[in-house]
């Protein structure tokens, strides 16, 4: 899989971070080696002449120090920007893909990219590529005395204690206020986006009273932890104090005993330095690298599924022939059975057809249109388009060929071309021939830009009835083969009501094969077939005339079952589904 192949293309660069890393903690050792020469040597001799060779050798290496701690540096960052870039397309296609087979995670795959991409080029990566080179400092002390290495080994192990206890009395309860805060932020949100609806309701009281209590219980999962982790802060902080005084203590003693010199002594005090600070650092990083350990762990589990749609070869453009062959569909909820939305469902239409699939509410109306258009793979039977498996044709190709128009309608931040155009480069001929069939091309250039004009987050700035006619012309942009649209008719006033009935009209003379969802008679008018679900089956299908005339027959059987008798009573209660589906015939 491509991820693999990354992570095989990132090995070397990580060897020639860890190869520079050596290189840089050697080169840490100039301070100590310089103070040793200068308190031993310089003093003791007073040679200008060996003083200016050692400072101009220390200044060489610490140059060289620097350089190589910023090509490092940089070196890590690209490694976090390439990995990001490579990988980011192929995460957003996944999500977009588990967000249609109902496992949506959201923005987090994406933010786990993001929080990868940070580490890498933040200082937490440094003190890991640093942390294994601890011995070499280790050693220089027990160089100079092996109880000036005893102290430093045994502070080393207890800042290492504390920084693991305090990861594990803090990671729980982080982690409970981090799952708090997303849940703070989705409920924010989900107040913000249906504002008219909380306002208009009087519902922001009861709505903060609940935001009030979860930010309670998520601020004290937060404030535990940081009192945790503040006085295990302070406790390092001491024990880091306490050896650098020991450590100057103790080479002082030995000096006083002839078993070092003054300049071994301070050589020490800096070797302490240096041999704890990639401890320190590692200490104060291991929270956001167990962080983005855990989202490269999230993100591996994630990219390691196998895609929903298999591979395909290019297929010529269809030509419309859509048949579904005893199609069925059940919904899978966590922890639920599966829940049967549609049974044994068969329906053909030839290139340029107009089939209209009504129904009660919750017959499968639009897992139907989804099942048809591709999003959805039914659990058994097939879905073919010029006898190719619909759900299995590369969703790149198909889609040129495919007109959609949702029942929960979504236009994107920018233009209104850039809408119609499908986000892709506005083709301008073609833009405003989709406009034309949809008819709403004298609307959109009455608007205050026009082609040109934003329409905001979701298309905030238009009515639904503008939304309605744009998600329609972005449906008909490039002619496609097969349109399908879910209640297309639902937010359209008159005008945009014959608007779509024009619309319907020129794609059967386009021999463009439309299915549509819809109550209203006047599209019901128009179409060759009817489709008449209930309860997820085929109630009834066939010609237009033939399902009319029997749907009228249901009406005046169930009229007749509802003449009063005398004394007031009536013989038989109505079938509500049946006076539905009735009444899209009257």
């Amino acid at each position: 899989m491509p991820h693999r192949g990354l992570i095989a293309g990132c090995r070397f660069g990580f060897a020639a971070a860890a190869l520079f890393s050596l290189a840089i903690n050697l080169l840490m050792l100039t301070s100590a080696f310089y103070m040793f020469q200068v308190f031993d040597r310089v003093l003791v001799s007073r040679s200008a002449e060996t003083l200016l060779y050692l400072t101009l050798l220390a200044v060489l290496a610490l140059g060289t120090l620097g350089v190589l701690e910023t090509i490092r540096a940089r070196m890590l960052v690209r490694i976090g920007g390439w990995i990001e870039q490579r990988l980011s397309v192929e995460v957003l296609a996944r999500s977009v893909d588990a967000a249609n087979a109902g496992r949506s995670c959201g923005y987090q795959r994406l933010s786990d990219l993001g929080q990868i991409r940070s580490f890498l080029g933040g200082p937490g990566i440094l003190s890991l590529f640093d942390l294994p080179w601890v011995p070499v400092y280790l050693v220089a002390l027990y160089l100079l005395h092996p109880k000036l290495g005893h102290v430093t080994l045994l502070g080393a192990a207890a800042l290492l204690i504390v920084g693991a206890l305090n990861e594990r009395l803090t990671h729980r309860r982080l982690k409970e206020a981090s799952s708090g805060s997303n849940a703070l932020q989705r409920k924010a949100e989900a107040m913000i986006r249906n504002a008219a609806v909380v306002d208009g309701l009087g519902m922001v009281a009861d709505f903060a009273a609940r935001w009030s209590s979860l930010f309670a219980q998520t601020q004290s999962f937060r404030l535990l932890a940081n009192e945790r982790s503040s006085s295990l802060v302070a406790v390092a902080r001491f024990i880091r104090a306490g050896l650098q005084i020991g450590i100057l203590g103790l080479g002082a003693y030995l000096v006083m005993e002839n078993q070092i010199t003054a300049g071994a002594m301070i050589a020490g005090s800096i070797l302490l330095g240096r041999a704890l600070a990639p401890i320190e650092q590692a200490n104060s990083n291991l929270r956001p690298a167990v962080a983005a350990w855990d989202a490269a762990r999230r993100l591996r589990s994630f990219l390691a599924e196998p895609p929903r749609r298999p591979q395909s070869m290019p297929l010529p453009p269809p030509s419309g022939q859509l048949e579904l062959v005893e199609v069925s569909y059940a919904v899978r909820g966590p922890r639920q059975q599966p829940r049967p939305v549609l049974s044994k469902i068969s329906v053909t239409a030839a290139p340029g057809e107009l089939i209209a699939v009504i129904g009660p509410s919750a017959s499968g109306k639009s897992t139907l249109a989804r099942l048809i258009v591709g999003i959805l793979a039914p659990d058994s039977g097939t879905v073919r388009l010029d006898g190719a498996d619909m759900f299995s044709w590369a969703r790149s190709e198909i889609g040129d060929f495919v007109g959609y128009l949702p029942q929960e309608l979504e236009l994107f931040a920018g233009q209104v071309k850039d809408n119609i155009a499908r986000m892709r480069e506005p083709d301008p001929v073609a833009v405003a021939q989709a406009a034309q069939l949809a008819g709403c091309h004298d609307m959109i250039l009455r608007l205050p830009h026009g082609y040109e004009t934003e329409i905001g987050e979701g298309g905030q700035y238009l009515s639904g009835g503008q939304r309605q006619r744009i998600a329609l012309a972005r449906a008909l942009y490039g002619n496609p083969r097969l349109l399908v649209l879910d209640e297309p008719d639902a937010s359209l006033d008159p005008e945009g009501d014959a608007a779509l009935g024009a619309a319907l009209a020129s794609a059967k003379e386009r021999r463009c094969t439309t299915v549509v969802i819809a109550h209203r008679p006047n599209i019901l008018a128009r179409a060759d077939k009817i489709l008449v679900l209930r309860d997820g089956r085929i109630d009834l299908f066939g010609p237009r005339s033939d399902v009319m005339t029997e749907l009228a027959r249901r009406v005046s059987e169930s009229k007749r079952r509802l003449q009063p008798v005398p004394g007031g009573r009536q013989i038989e209660a109505p079938q509500p589904d049946d006076r539905e589906n009735a009444g899209a015939a009257e």
